[in-house]
């Protein structure tokens, strides 16, 4: 993936060494967990997915939302490697959707991603590491421990930069959910289905998700021609390796398909192709799709 020296976005803030309560999960420093507890935490909690805290209606200490972090928000050492990718492929997605939005007579709005070790506050919570990367549609921001790509090319086997950049874009994805309304449909139902169906609708509402990221690939390639032999194969791959039946499989030695709340491996590499090949919003309503 040739990302260097394309534009990186100014709405990234670094919390990394900030303290944000307390350490676990497998962030930097040399704290790590084993892939048996890797697994599980991503299935309980989601991987690649919308704030758990939020679907699920748990916040911390059980109260009303935790404040974010006050004050001004720092920017990343400009000489960080890891900061400049992810500060790229999001000034990246912010081309893409503003554009798409213009297109369709809206504005888009862009989310910060805020990078953490440990645990961070949010609007919706107490983020940890070991949830993966989320999305907090109550401050409008990504939340990203760099680490997990090390989890993903060591224990998840999704080696890849471009792999990593499919991961910010799913994370976006959930944020022009949010804006276009659609996760907030899905969130209003919460409570008045059944737990088989709320499941579904997640389904239906991750695979959206990896849909919109296949969408920015298209068309952050049209305009910079970027991708590299291999990189949309990482990206795909990267989806086949994180599907529910296989984390299940492995951490359990069974699968459950009516507790699938992201999808299966195959479906999130069908919809990923899907947004890729076409390029098309309309392509990607998976709520409309009688089969997934």
């Amino acid at each position: 993936m040739k990302w260097e020296g394309n534009r990186e976005s100014s709405n990234v803030e670094d919390r990394r060494g900030s303290g944000g309560g307390g350490g676990g999960g497998f962030g930097l420093g040399g704290r790590s967990i084993g892939i048996g507890t890797v697994v599980l935490a991503l299935i309980g909690w989601g991987v690649f997915g919308i704030n758990p805290l939020t679907t699920i209606g748990v916040l911390s200490g059980g109260g009303s939302p935790a404040p974010t972090q006050q004050g001004p928000a720092k920017a990343p050492p400009a000489n960080d490697q890891g900061a400049k990718f992810v500060s790229t492929v999001l000034a990246s997605t912010e081309d893409v959707w503003t554009d798409i939005f213009t297109k369709g007579g809206a504005q888009y709005r862009a989310p910060r991603l805020v990078l953490f070790t440990g645990v961070t506050r949010t609007a919706c919570g107490t983020g940890q590491s070991a949830m993966g990367p989320f999305y907090c549609p109550g401050d409008q921001k990504v939340y990203l421990d760099m680490d997990f790509f090390n989890t993903m090319s060591r224990q998840l086997g999704a080696p890849g930069e471009f792999a990593r950049a499919y991961v910010v874009a799913h994370e976006v994805g959930h944020h022009v959910q949010n804006l276009l309304g659609i996760s907030g449909k899905v969130d209003a139902m919460r409570g008045r289905i059944s737990e088989r169906e709320q499941n579904a609708l997640s389904v239906r509402l991750e695979l959206q998700a990896d849909c919109y990221a296949g969408i920015w690939a298209n068309h952050s390639q049209q305009a910079k021609s970027w991708l590299e032999q291999g990189d949309i194969e990482s990206a795909v791959n990267a989806a086949q390796q994180i599907g529910d039946d296989k984390l299940q499989r492995e951490a359990t030695g069974t699968v459950r398909p009516d507790s699938f709340t992201h999808g299966s491996s195959a479906q999130r590499v069908r919809w990923f192709t899907q947004g890729y090949k076409t390029g098309s919003v309309q392509s990607c309503d998976t709520f409309q799709a009688g089969s997934l």
